[in-house]
């Protein structure tokens, strides 16, 4: 087994290699984290799957689903594994870990490594559905990729990351090669031509749909079936390029999606479809988008320890799926894990840092510090307890799909 000292490379906030120890510590905190369980669910362990379950709030919904909920059933994701040269990615070792402490807990789940727009991917978890687990009770849908395929006509669709109707300039945070912050403007094109169509198909509620479809018509979904799809509003300060934008045009379909889901799966199976919105975090796919680090550090900045993580966040939304305490959805039918970002108090102590924030006054506006580590423990590094000075395994296989 290749073994070899792993240091941090990155190119801005993407970096070039992953940590397995430091990704496996980071799947047991976060499951240590994770509310323990009121009481045993009725009937048994309720059978879930987890669309998108390798990182982010996807991840985050798979670990609570296990240690909260009690699920057991499958996680879909789409991983590289490792080569002579480089480490596989982060979702793959976390993926590996989160298998592992399932298994360790009593836990029977299954981590299919593939493209899950593909209908082939669909097929292979209704398969294994009838096979092993019988039907569906949940569907946690967490997919941020940049294209699709459509696999009725094999066109390719490719998301933006681009304001509407207008070029969308706002203050972003970078950092330079030795780590210092920078506060700078940047300008962001507005969409064009199909730029929306494009974000809608690959970012909205058409691959969340056919899921849903595909299990249904094969008789696959439970009575009182739920299903969630992860979505984000975010703050004011950052509508012009997420809410406002391509990406929450994409939302809005999402949003539509579950409003024609919910009045289909309740007459189906007396189920409900819902999109639930999270409150901010740092995840490999917000980093990207022009602004939000910025935004999420001074957030830190004013919240301190009171930010809600991931995990507590999915936790509740599991006590919700699963009855354990009815629904609480807004007037739009969502459900809302965001309340504490979005306080008018909250917001307004956040926009005051926004508007002096400078390259002189950052340190002292956001939690730098924090947000530098969340950013490197997205890639397995800057994690307590792990050496790394020493050499490391790299070639972890996939979790095999044994009972």
């Amino acid at each position: 087994m290749s073994e070899r000292v792993i240091t941090p490379r990155s190119r801005g906030f993407l970096f070039l290699d992953s940590h397995p120890a430091g990704c496996a510590r980071l799947v047991e905190e976060m499951w240590q984290a994770a509310p323990a369980p009121e009481r045993a669910p009725d009937g048994g362990a309720p059978v879930a799957l987890v669309v998108g379950s390798s990182a982010g709030y996807g991840l985050a919904a798979t670990i609570a689903g296990l240690a909260r909920a009690g699920i057991r059933g499958i996680g879909v994701c789409f991983e590289k594994a490792p080569t002579e040269r480089r480490t596989a990615t982060a979702g793959w070792y976390r993926t590996a870990a989160t298998a592992e402490l399932a298994r360790r807990h009593g836990h029977e789940m299954v981590f299919l490594n593939g493209d899950a727009f593909s209908d082939g991917m669909k097929d292979q978890v209704a398969d294994l559905l009838r096979e092993r687990f019988g039907r569906l009770d949940h569907l946690v849908y967490s997919v941020a990729a940049p294209r699709r395929t459509d696999p009725d006509t094999g066109a390719v669709y490719a998301s933006v990351l681009k304001p509407i109707g207008e070029a969308y300039r706002t203050k972003t945070l970078v950092f330079d090669g030795a780590g210092t912050p920078e506060v700078k403007e940047v300008e962001t094109p507005p969409a064009e031509g199909d730029d929306i169509a494009q974000t809608i198909a690959v970012m909205g509620g058409a691959d969340w749909e056919r899921w849903v479809d595909h299990l249904a018509d094969r008789g696959l979904l439970a009575d009182g079936f739920t299903t969630a799809a992860l979505s984000y509003i975010g703050s004011p300060l950052t509508d012009g390029i997420y809410r406002q934008g391509t990406i929450g045009a994409a939302k809005s379909h999402l949003e539509a999606t579950a409003r024609t889901l919910n009045e289909r799966l309740d007459k189906l199976v007396g189920g409900r479809a819902v999109t639930s919105v999270n409150g901010a975090a740092v995840t490999q796919s917000s980093t990207a988008i022009p602004g939000i680090a910025l935004y999420v550090g001074l957030l830190r900045g004013a919240l301190g320890e009171a930010m809600v993580p991931p995990i507590a966040q999915l936790a509740d939304l599991w006590d919700q799926l699963t009855g354990a305490r009815p629904f609480e959805v807004d007037e739009d039918g969502r459900v809302r894990l965001d309340a504490w970002e979005l306080n008018s108090a909250v917001q307004a102590a956040v926009t005051e840092r926004w508007e002096t924030a400078t390259t002189e006054t950052i340190t002292r506006l956001a939690d730098l510090d924090w947000f530098h580590s969340e950013v490197q423990r997205l890639y397995g590094f800057a994690v307590p307890g792990i050496d790394y000075t020493a050499p490391t395994a790299t070639q972890v296989p996939w979790p095999e799909a044994t009972a």
